[in-house]
């Protein structure tokens, strides 16, 4: 396995910008707490300029690197997959993405959900040939 880095973008519908924060905030918190090397807030990028930040962050997003674990890939999809599941009854939507593969995921069945994230993992957990 190479090592990797997830991207992650949350969003819950009717949720500002300081609701996302802080639903990112929690994810962050749960996600340091498995085998990965470091989660940190997804920059996007140049501010615009006369901006009076040093470097745009996107709202919701997080950088997850796992190094060469595909426990700590697998714990962080495990994760995020809780975080969809405790909305409440509002709708919620996760987008991952590692490569340039992405997987979209908001109001599939459970079961449809494990299925995917399952062939996702896979992807990536799996020693490329060299």
């Amino acid at each position: 396995m190479t090592e990797g880095n997830l991207v992650i973008q949350l969003s819950e519908d009717g949720a500002d910008a300081e609701r996302l924060e802080a639903l990112t905030g929690q994810l962050r918190t749960e996600l340091l707490q498995l085998e990965v090397d470091d989660v940190s807030a997804l920059h996007v990028g140049q501010p615009p300029p006369g901006a009076r930040v040093f470097d745009a962050v996107a709202v919701g997003g997080l950088l997850v690197s796992f190094g060469r674990s595909a426990a700590g890939l697998q714990g962080a999809v495990s994760a995020i997959r809780r975080w969809l599941a405790h909305g409440n009854g509002t709708r919620r939507t996760v987008r991952l993405e590692i490569d340039g593969d992405v997987l979209e995921l908001s109001e599939a069945t459970a079961a449809d959900q494990g299925q995917l994230i399952k062939l996702f993992v896979d992807r990536h957990a799996t020693p490329k040939a060299e």
